[in-house]
């Protein structure tokens, strides 16, 4: 069993290291109190591979693995967790046309998004389903050789700047079975965007509803056959929830990363914190629990190079225990600065906000406990 990185996902990670530290961090702090999506940073990592890192090489895709992603995705949230989970996410659909699509729509899309010249969103969830996601209320209707959609999705990164948007509606009847997907561009007739949202992180990226009112949609646009998209939509998210989990474990390094240098310079009763044995405890809590989660990020990430038939049991299980530890560590790095922890010169604040909502997001952590006591209490 081999614990080392390769020589190549050594090299993708420092590659990563160095986009993120230069092109990412200096940055970071004014995307976020600025609400600015920055374009340009993002399609200079599309420039490194970064925006279609498991999508094929014949139309521009890294052609890499998951575990290879968990490497650099940990290394792009260091800097900024926010910016690196709206490239997870343009990951995702690109995976998705890529994996599903027929050849026509994979040379029409993917050559464009690869590069970043054109963004892309993933709508799943909608107002009355979130967790319930197979209850989804969108419908699209066949009429000739369109479908007809209405219906609002809710709380999508990209949401009115992305040119692409991987929709999952209803076709068929109530249950999963009655979910496809589609590919709707920006300007399909009868597609609008609701107000951006104002959150408490994520502010690099843009959040908004995506409203379908009697949108006109080619057949031609559907990825794969009527009542497969919830299939598919589940199967983007088992490698989504190792990304957002490879985003808090980076996000909680770098926390970590700012307490030590505090905690070596900042001084109390005589001494730096880092002689308080108290303080020294803490650390090391934090150092063993984020280790334990990049663990099992890479062997989740393993097991869904592999195909291995638990791969989304394990899955759930490094998003779950990976965005809960990385708020954890985040939260403790926050109390080890005291007082400047709380302001926003620092950077541990953003890095708080930022990964609380991976808690949330490619499924709620309690989700995540459902997918994994259902797998291991089946007979």
């Amino acid at each position: 069993m081999e614990f080392n990185l390769s020589e190549d996902q050594q090299a993708f990670a420092q590659a990563a290291r160095d986009f993120a530290q230069n092109e990412m961090a200096p940055y970071a702090g004014e995307w976020d109190a600025n609400h600015i999506f920055p374009e340009e940073t993002l399609r200079k990592a599309a420039e490194l591979g970064f925006a279609a890192i498991y999508t094929r090489e014949d139309v521009g895709g890294s052609g890499l693995g998951r575990l290879d992603a968990a490497v650099i995705f940990e290394e792009l949230a260091s800097a900024c967790p926010s910016t690196a989970a709206y490239i997870s996410i343009h990951n995702m659909a690109c995976w998705m046309i890529d994996r599903f699509g027929n050849e026509d729509q994979r040379q029409k899309y993917l050559p464009k998004l690869v590069t970043m010249e054109h963004f892309a969103s993933y709508c799943l969830t909608e107002p009355g389903a979130g967790s319930d996601a197979g209850a989804l209320c969108t419908r699209a209707v066949r009429d000739g050789d369109h479908y007809i959609l209405n219906g609002e999705k809710a709380f999508i990164s990209g949401g009115s700047h992305s040119d692409v948007y991987i929709v999952m509606a209803r076709t068929g009847d109530d249950s999963p079975k009655g979910i496809s997907t589609f590919i709707i561009p920006k300007d399909a007739e009868g597609l609008s965007f609701g107000k951006l949202e104002e959150k408490m992180g994520w502010n690099s990226q843009p959040t908004s509803a995506v409203i379908f009112s009697n949108c006109k949609v080619p057949v031609e646009n559907r990825l794969g056959d009527e009542g497969e998209g919830f299939k598919f939509a589940m199967m983007g998210l088992d490698g989504g929830r190792l990304n957002i989990s490879a985003c808090s474990i980076g996000g909680a390094r770098a926390a970590m990363d700012h307490a030590r240098d505090h905690m070596k310079v900042r001084k109390q009763f005589g001494k730096t914190l880092d002689q308080f044995q108290a303080l020294q405890f803490k650390y090391a809590d934090m150092v063993t629990e984020l280790e334990a989660a990049r663990l099992m990020l890479h062997k989740a990430a393993w097991k869904l190079d592999n195909k291995a038939p638990d791969a989304t049991q394990f899955c759930a299980m490094a998003k779950r225990f990976g965005t809960d530890i990385g708020f954890r560590v985040c939260n403790e790095a926050l109390q080890l600065h005291g007082g400047y922890g709380y302001i926003r010169e620092y950077p541990i604040e953003r890095l708080l906000r930022d990964l609380r909502v991976h808690q949330i997001l490619e499924g709620t952590n309690e989700i995540m406990r459902l997918i994994i006591s259902r797998a291991a209490l089946k007979d």
